[in-house]
C-alpha cells in the first residue's frame, strides 16, 4: 500500500463539491449522484467503490468532464473544470471501460509514444520509462505487434502501460486487472505503488478486485444509490471489523449442544471430526464470552479459537446491504 503525508496547506489534487446528476428513462427520473463531496490529496490512490447503479462511473466521468453534472463543482489541482477544463485536465489521464482507449491498429510501443505525446511530451524523453513499462507488463515480445491481434489480458496490459506512459499527475483506473492472469495483477500492484512513491502520482481505482483495492489504496470511498456511504482509511475499515468473526474448536460437544448453538447464537460451517467440532461465529464481544461460559456450563473443551481477520470485500458487502 502506498504511504502519504498529509499536508494540511496543500491543494487536493481532486475536490468535488455537492455533485448531483441526474437522468431522464422510460421509468422517469432517476439521480445518478446525489451531493457527492469528497477530497484527495496529492500522492493519494483512492478506491472508488460500489455495486452496480452506485454512481461511481458517472462520478467519474464527471470529474473528468465527459459528464455535465446539474450542479456543484469539481476542482483539479485547484482549477474549476467547468470554468478552465483544458488547463483542469491538462495533467489528468484515464482508462475506462477495460481496454478500450487504446488503438488496435497500432502496436503497444506506438500506443505509448502516440499517448505521451497526446500528453504534450517528448518522445525521446519518455523513451526509457516506455521500455521499462514494456518491460514490467511483459509486453517487450509484442511491442511491435498490432494490438489487434494480442490476446484480452495483454490488450489489457497495454491499456495500463499507455495511461502509465505520459508525464500526468492524476489517474483513474476502470477495473485496471479486468482480464490479468494472478501474476499480472501483482506486477500491477507492484507498479503502481512504485510509480506513486516515484512520481507522486495521485490513482483513483474503481474495481470490483478488493484484493488489489485492499493491497494498493491508502483509503476507500463507498458509494450506494448515488451517496458516499463510507469514506475511511483502509486501515481503519479492518480495524473496526477485526474482532466480529471467530473460528473455534472445542472437544465433547454432543450434536444437542450444536444445535443449541446454532439456534441462540448463529454459528455456521460446522464440521464434527470423530469428537471434535470446528464452527464459526460472528458476534460482538458480549456475545462471544457469553458462549464462552456457556460452553463451559456443558462440559466442552475449548481446544482453540482464532479471530478472523476481515477483507475488504466482507466490509464493502456488509455496508452495501446494510444501506440497500
Amino acid at each position: 500500500m502506498a504511504l502519504t503525508e498529509t499536508v494540511t496547506d496543500s491543494v487536493p489534487a481532486i475536490a468535488v463539491e455537492d455533485l448531483r446528476k441526474t437522468f431522464e428513462s422510460e421509468d422517469g427520473t432517476v439521480t445518478a449522484i446525489d451531493g457527492v463531496s469528497f477530497t484527495i490529496e496529492p500522492g493519494s490512490v483512492v478506491g472508488l467503490l460500489g455495486p452496480n447503479g452506485a454512481g461511481k462511473t458517472t462520478t467519474t466521468k464527471s470529474i473528468l468532464g465527459l459528464v455535465r453534472p446539474d450542479s456543484g463543482t469539481v476542482r483539479i489541482d485547484g482549477t474549476d473544470i467547468s470554468e478552465h477544463p483544458r488547463k483542469a485536465l491538462d495533467r489528468v489521464d484515464a482508462m475506462l471501460e477495460g481496454a478500450r482507449n487504446d488503438y488496435w491498429r497500432l502496436t503497444p510501443r506506438e500506443n505509448l509514444r502516440y499517448f505521451a505525446t497526446v500528453g504534450g511530451d517528448d518522445p525521446k524523453a519518455v523513451a526509457r520509462r516506455h521500455e521499462e513499462l514494456l518491460e514490467t507488463f511483459d509486453l517487450a515480445e509484442k511491442a511491435d505487434e498490432p494490438v489487434r491481434d494480442l490476446s484480452r489480458g495483454m490488450k489489457q496490459k497495454v491499456s495500463l502501460a499507455s495511461v502509465l506512459s505520459a508525464d500526468v499527475s492524476v489517474v483513474f483506473l476502470d477495473e485496471p486487472t479486468l482480464g490479468l492472469d494472478v501474476e499480472s495483477s501483482a506486477t500491477l500492484r507492484q507498479e503502481l505503488n512504485r510509480i506513486v512513491d516515484d512520481r507522486g502520482l495521485t490513482v483513483v481505482i474503481s474495481s470490483h478486485d478488493m484484493d488489489v483495492v485492499e493491497d494498493v489504496c491508502d483509503r476507500v470511498i463507498i458509494m450506494n444509490d448515488g451517496r458516499i456511504i463510507v469514506d475511511d482509511d483502509v486501515e481503519n475499515l479492518l480495524e473496526q471489523f477485526e474482532t466480529q468473526e471467530y473460528r473455534l474448536e472445542v472437544g465433547g460437544a454432543d450434536r444437542e449442544v450444536v444445535e443449541r448453538l446454532r439456534d441462540r447464537y448463529g454459528v455456521s460451517d460446522v464440521a464434527r471430526f470423530d469428537r471434535r467440532v470446528q464452527f464459526r461465529l460472528t458476534a460482538d464481544s458480549a456475545t462471544f464470552y457469553r458462549l464462552m461460559d456457556e460452553l463451559r456450563s456443558a462440559g466442552v473443551t475449548l481446544n482453540s479459537v482464532d479471530t478472523v481477520q476481515p477483507e475488504l470485500e466482507d466490509i464493502f458487502l456488509e455496508v452495501t446491504s446494510e444501506e440497500s
